[in-house]
């Protein structure tokens, strides 16, 4: 019964987002305190809740506080330069521009957060994608599965928990598998090939007129900023110059027009990265750069709690880069939006995952999943893992899949003479999946700052997500990794 009630209550989650039907926050509270009715335990759906809160408390502290610190280092420029090297690889063709997503995702994922990726990744490319018109699920479909596929890292979480979970060491787990998460890495940059070639079929080129007189680069970022990146310190918002007009070649019509001043996409709140923005301090470029450094060296090593480290640098970036009150009461407000978004869907998430482990029914889930697998294929327990990691890593925390699942099927596999690396290295292979689960608080980040419906970027990329976990696994075997 629990199993049934299980499976039915995140299909009809999934179904009810994609058919936009209720809003993602409304569907994660909602839908978990309905079944948790059914289920006949309706009473403890209180302590379900609070059990869920306390558990995911750490991780909202956590994306609130990184939010504010890289929200500032936005603004102060620290990321500029990688933004103008994307946009000068980029240079308004819409192959280039999501390739290089999928190039910057991936770079950016090497300190081994889902959240910092998603962060500086949007904030860079979002401007291009508006002033070309370009989907964005397809930026955030590339940039969630780029990341899924890094996720793998030692310290990125999900070779760290198999690792503790099989007791076996992190490194005789991750280092085989390199040759085939390098194939999954390449398929991801071919995708994007792929879809970036849709893209230009359907929007065509932005041709800009006078490129020798200003780098494209320059005038995107330009053409892009909002009336909000203004000063600060006056207390007025300035004007972004508007770009040169811009004709558009070998395509359509694009779905959205391009962003210019006073356009609707500066009514929504987007904003550019304006080269000549107040808030820039490039005297503090190296003391900005050395803090995320030791931030995230600090984050490797495990030196401090990740929501404290995150509290610690937000607390000093604000204070040095902004050391009258007013400045730093504006930036934080500039931020609180995407703030509010993300720490009230990380609460909301808390009701859903904490009635799915309250009530019993992702045990209940896990187990029917392992008892379906044919006695025949115990020798191919690897695969098997591979397999069951797309929709159990999907459905479930990692937590709960790495510490509850895997064990069991370790247990399984050793059985019928398949080692437990075997089995821990199958285990990631669904981590490109993963990072698209309603149960990850990042992919909130990632939809929230690109302005996309939860239920649009889930129909776009778990299909893609999905192929290239396959084709991680297939490589795994191909090479005998797995």
């Amino acid at each position: 019964m629990l199993t049934f009630l299980g499976f039915a209550m995140i299909a009809t989650f999934l179904v009810l987002i994609m058919m936009k039907k209720i809003s993602p926050i409304a569907a994660l509270v909602l839908i978990p305190a309905l079944f948790c009715v059914f289920a006949g335990k309706g009473a403890h759906l209180g302590d379900y809740v609070i059990d869920g809160v306390g558990k995911l408390a750490p991780t909202a502290a956590m994306l609130m506080f990184a939010i504010v610190y890289f929200g500032v280092m936005i603004d102060v420029g620290l990321f500029d330069p990688i933004v103008r090297g994307i946009l000068r690889f980029c240079k308004a063709d819409p192959v280039r521009v999501v390739v290089g997503t999928a190039v910057l995702a991936a770079i950016v994922s090497l300190d081994g957060d889902g959240s910092t990726t998603f962060m500086i990744t949007v904030s860079a490319m979002y401007p291009l994608y508006k002033r070309l018109g370009l989907s964005l699920v397809v930026m955030t479909g590339v940039a969630a599965t780029a990341n899924g596929v890094m996720n793998t890292l030692p310290w990125g979480g999900p070779t760290a928990r198999a690792a503790t979970a099989l007791k076996v060491d992190a490194s005789d787990i991750f280092v085989p598998m390199i040759p085939a998460l390098a194939v999954g890495l390449l398929f991801v940059f071919v995708l994007a090939y792929v879809l970036g070639l849709k893209e230009r079929r359907r929007v065509g080129t932005l041709v800009m007129p006078g490129e020798a007189a200003e780098p494209a680069e320059e005038r995107l970022l330009v053409a892009t900023a909002t009336a909000t990146a203004g000063s600060v310190e006056a207390g007025s918002a300035a004007p972004a110059e508007p770009a040169a007009p811009a004709s558009r070649t070998g395509g359509g019509s694009p779905s959205a027009p391009e962003s210019a001043p006073g356009s609707a996409a500066e009514e929504d709140g987007f904003q550019g990265l304006d080269p000549h923005r107040a808030t820039l301090r490039p005297r503090l470029y190296w003391f900005n750069a050395g803090l995320t450094v030791v931030l995230l060296t600090a984050m490797i090593t495990e030196l401090l709690p990740i929501p404290v480290l995150f509290l610690l640098a937000a607390a000093l970036a604000l204070t040095v880069n902004f050391p009258h009150m007013p400045d730093q009461k504006a930036r934080i407000a500039a931020h609180a939006d995407n703030v509010l978004n993300v720490a009230g869907m990380v609460f909301a998430a808390a009701v859903f995952t904490g009635v799915l482990s309250g009530t019993g029914m992702v045990k209940h889930m896990a187990d029917w999943l392992v008892g379906v697998v044919p006695e025949g294929m115990g020798p191919h327990m690897a695969l098997v893992t591979g397999l069951l990691s797309l929709p159990l890593t999907y459905f479930m925390s990692n937590d709960g899949f790495y510490f509850g699942v895997l064990p069991v099927l370790a247990e399984a596999g050793a059985a019928h003479g398949v080692s437990p690396l075997e089995i821990a290295r199958a285990s990631l292979v669904g981590q490109a999946l993963h990072m698209s689960s309603p149960l990850v608080p990042a992919v909130y980040v990632l939809v929230g700052m690109a302005k996309v419906e939860f239920g649009d970027h889930t129909r776009f990329t778990v299909k893609w997500a999905a192929l290239t976990s396959l084709v991680v696994l297939g490589a795994g075997m191909l090479f005998g990794i797995i």
